[in-house]
């Protein structure tokens, strides 16, 4: 058996509005949540529970996500401002 070796170079990752797309899904996951809110007793009946705290953590890790990718913004920016300053040698 031979070993797979790709044909072309893999294309440049896309970049972009990563900030906004996070913090929609993060408020889709969480419009969800309360949606479901006052149909929680009936979850609980048919054991679907889980559809209720699954939105309640998709939640939770969109701000864990918003978090990453705002600071991941504010170095990619950092990193383009030193490199226009600093002289080329």
């Amino acid at each position: 058996m031979t070993k797979w070796t790709p044909k072309h170079e893999a294309p440049e990752p896309l970049e972009g509005p990563v900030v906004a797309t996070i913090t929609g899904g993060t408020i889709v996951w969480f419009v969800l949540f309360l949606v479901q809110l006052p149909f929680y007793g009936w979850f609980e009946d048919h054991g679907h529970l889980w559809w209720v705290w699954t939105c309640l953590a998709g939640a939770g890790l969109g701000l864990i996500g918003i978090w990453y990718v705002r600071g991941r913004d504010a170095a990619i920016k950092r990193a383009a401002a030193e490199r226009e300053t600093v002289p080329a040698e």
